[in-house]
């Protein structure tokens, strides 16, 4: 009977141990919640005027290239030059063969000899039809006196007639010729002209200090009128073709209106040179508007090379630049009142070189002088969520930038 109920007391034992362990331990002290904080970054904004510039690709251009072409037919005598070399104004380039374009002035100069001579001659046999006019005048009127006498015959004055209207058809067609003189000598002296031009030319010569692009004839070639001989363009004329965005184009067309002189810093072979926005082109695409920047004098650079460039967009007042970590959204940044986030909507205006990193420039009417915005990216940052300032690392936007080397990379991908 003992064995039986011994298992049941040690089990009655061990409830009873554990009713007493557990009533006897020590009580713990209740947990207050607490609301977590954030450490964040901040920096203190200031607005001033900067000056956003955008970043773009474009390529070398002449737009005053010169094309020599053959300006008739006949065999290249010798050529000069080479691709890529530089000639002064009035250096001779290429030759054509004289021989080719002698016989055209020739022949141009011996038809105006003759026109002349020509005119001589009718001015002389003008003078004698007038004189035959007048003896077929006198002859028809002997005729007919002589047949109103009953004396001759009507045949008679009928070849007198016919001799007189035959004599002052020639008087009529020599005086014809004559008014056509200064005609058929005008259109003489033009092929004279024309053809002293074309031989004038058959020595071809640079119209002013140039590089010469390419030469697509070589001695010895036989042209046909027209036919390109080489392109040269001039040193100081090349220009940059950019692709504007077109939410920039009005911008930077009104800015060249104003009479703003706008900049651009680019760099071709580990060479750095500037270029100058002359213009924009009056036609757009879905890309946007091409812009043509004169490059500054001395570049050397060839024809048809693509280079980065950086150009230099209106001053923009009352704009804050930020690191693109303080950017949430896209189009909100988060201001730091009293340990708590307050977020504000900005507009984006472009990027800046500040402090040697780029950095997003923005605008905001809820960002005056002296407003502290936080700079660590926080994927749950939402208004009123608390914070803790870290020490500040800088401050941004403390000094007017006129001329800082920036990018508006966004833009020009969009």
């Amino acid at each position: 009977m003992l064995r039986k109920l011994l298992p049941f007391l040690i089990l009655a034992l061990g409830i009873g141990g554990f009713v007493a362990l557990k009533a006897t331990r020590p009580q713990p002290e209740p947990v207050v919640p607490q609301e977590r904080v954030w450490r964040v970054e901040t920096v203190t904004v200031t607005p001033a005027v900067h000056s956003p510039v955008l970043n773009l690709f474009g390529r070398v251009e002449a737009p005053d290239r010169v094309r020599a072409a053959a300006p008739v037919a006949g065999r290249l005598l010798e050529v000069r030059v080479r691709d890529g070399d530089l000639v002064a104004q009035g250096d001779l380039l290429a030759r054509l063969d004289p021989a080719d374009l002698e016989p055209r002035l020739a022949q141009a100069r011996a038809e105006l000899t003759r026109e002349q001579l020509r005119l001589t001659h009718d001015r002389q046999a003008l003078e004698q039809e007038r004189a035959l006019l007048g003896l077929a005048e006198a002859a028809l009127g002997r005729s007919e006196k002589v047949q109103s006498r009953k004396l001759g015959t009507a045949s008679d004055v009928d070849l007198a007639r016919e001799q007189l209207a035959r004599t002052r058809l020639a008087v009529t067609l020599r005086e014809q010729a004559i008014a056509e003189h200064p005609a058929r000598l005008a259109a003489l002296e033009a092929k004279l002209a024309e053809a002293e031009r074309d031989a004038a030319r058959a020595q071809i010569q640079a119209p002013f200090d140039a590089r010469i692009g390419t030469v697509e004839a070589g001695a010895g070639d036989q042209l046909q009128p027209n036919q390109t001989i080489l392109t040269l363009y001039p040193v100081d004329g090349l220009y940059l073709r950019a692709k504007i965005p077109g939410s920039r184009g009005e911008e930077l067309r009104a800015a060249l209106e104003a009479g703003q002189r706008l900049t651009a810093r680019a760099n071709h072979a580990g060479r750095p040179f500037s270029a100058v926005l002359a213009r924009l082109a009056g036609e757009a695409d879905a890309r946007g508007v091409d812009a043509l920047l004169k490059v500054e004098p001395g570049s050397d650079l060839p024809l048809g090379a693509f280079v980065d460039l950086v150009l230099q967009r209106p001053a923009m007042p009352d704009t804050i630049a930020l690191p693109f970590a303080a950017l949430n959204g896209g189009s909100r940044v988060f201001a730091v009142n009293e340990g708590r986030l307050q977020g504000i909507m900005v507009e984006r205006v472009g990027e800046v070189m500040e402090h040697g990193a780029s950095e997003v420039l923005v605008r905001a009417a809820g960002l005056g002088p002296g407003t502290r915005v936080m700079i660590t990216h926080l994927p749950n940052a939402v208004d009123g969520l608390k914070v803790q300032e870290v020490p500040e690392r800088k401050t941004a936007a403390a000094q007017p930038q006129t001329g800082s080397a920036t990018a508006d990379r966004a833009e020009q991908m969009r």
